[in-house]
């Protein structure tokens, strides 16, 4: 019988307070080629997405040609303008370190995000936390971001060699905190839970279970809700 095996954590949004620094890099970065971006437009229509996606939707939306140079110079300027702003911000949600380190004393634990590799290395390393990680999936390691499957089935992967067990999709939680990676862990046959850190819970309601904070939240009531164990 399936049961809780793995936890797999979204980064931005998730473990990180870093949406508002990414909207602002992406506004800076768009403004710098006449591209208006509001925040209601990016919580709305661009959360959840990678750099990659978030230009391709920022473009199509103005009509603006969309070729691979021009989106690699882009997500470059928006990466040095990001990694700017975490250097002079602590962005780590409270009650996370806790909940990380708790939950790394039982289960091995991932990351699957759209965020750039270095940027999450950097955020964990300042936490004192990138030693609870087994893995990081980031943007660079997967052609298709979410809401399409690639990213957690990514990190199941790594973490099925890594422990060289057969852990199954079924047996990993995944936590999320927006539509594009629910679905995207839903698509990948895992269970999620939502964290309402940038969204509503109406807006998250596709997921199996929704909380306010993990700092209250609780691994052995999610596995009995969730598994149907105790």
């Amino acid at each position: 019988m399936d049961t809780l095996h793995a936890l797999i954590f979204d980064f931005d949004g998730v473990i990180a307070n870093t949406e508002p620094l990414h909207f602002a890099g992406l506004r800076q970065t768009l403004a710098e080629i006449g591209i208006d971006l509001t925040e209601a437009e990016y919580y709305a229509e661009y959360l959840g997405y990678d750099d990659r996606g978030c230009f391709i939707a920022a473009l199509t939306a103005s009509q603006r040609p969309i070729d691979p140079a021009t989106i690699t110079q882009l997500m470059k300027r928006k990466a040095v303008a990001y990694l700017e702003s975490v250097k002079h911000h602590r962005v780590i949600f409270p009650g996370i370190p806790e909940f990380i380190r708790e939950a790394a004393g039982t289960y091995p634990l991932a990351i699957a995000s759209g965020a750039l590799r270095h940027e999450i290395e950097y955020i964990l390393e300042e936490a004192g936390l990138r030693k609870e990680f087994l893995h990081i999936t980031s943007a660079e390691d997967v052609t298709q971001g979410k809401p399409d499957p690639q990213p957690f089935l990514h990190a199941l992967k790594a973490l099925q060699n890594i422990r060289q067990a057969d852990l199954k999709a079924a047996s990993c939680l995944v936590i999320e905190d927006s539509l594009p990676g629910i679905r995207s862990a839903k698509a990948a046959g895992m269970k999620v839970l939502a964290v309402t850190n940038t969204h509503s819970v109406q807006d998250l309601h596709e997921a199996h279970a929704i909380t306010h904070s993990l700092k209250d939240t609780s691994l052995a009531d999610l596995r009995a809700r969730l598994w149907f164990t105790t």
